[in-house]
């Protein structure tokens, strides 16, 4: 029975042990991972947006009124960007399926932001 409880105390101490161990790589672990992610989260936005990043920064701090730019900002600046000039493309290739063409010109542009409400901000801007 005694020695029942030995192998007992000695399992536990074993146990405590890498407890201890496991915990003391974990810091690091924890850390690398948090810099991984950190990396795949940037490269994850990179991706996810087409127009350069700095060069919409630029365009934004043209305007006087602006000073300093948060980044996160200029990501969805660019990304809203990207999914107007996407919709205002297609809106233009129907008018360009329409006419039998396989090229978008200025008219089938001018055609969608005609015929689409959203768009109507736009009426002659072409001009």
């Amino acid at each position: 029975m005694a020695s029942s409880k030995v192998d007992d105390l000695t399992y536990e101490g074993e146990l405590n042990e890498s407890n201890v161990s496991n915990s003391a790589e974990n810091p690091q672990d924890s850390q690398e991972e948090i810099e991984t992610n950190l990396q795949t989260d940037e490269e994850h936005k990179e991706k996810l947006v087409r127009l350069p990043i700095g060069r919409v920064r630029n365009i934004i701090k043209m305007d006087p009124d602006v000073n300093l730019v948060n980044q996160e900002a200029v990501f969805l600046i660019a990304k809203s960007t990207e999914l107007f000039i996407d919709s205002l493309a297609k809106e233009a290739y129907k008018y360009t399926v329409q006419t039998k063409k396989k090229t978008v010109q200025k008219r089938d542009i001018e055609n969608a932001i005609n015929n689409v409400d959203a768009l109507v901000f736009l009426e002659e801007m072409l001009d």
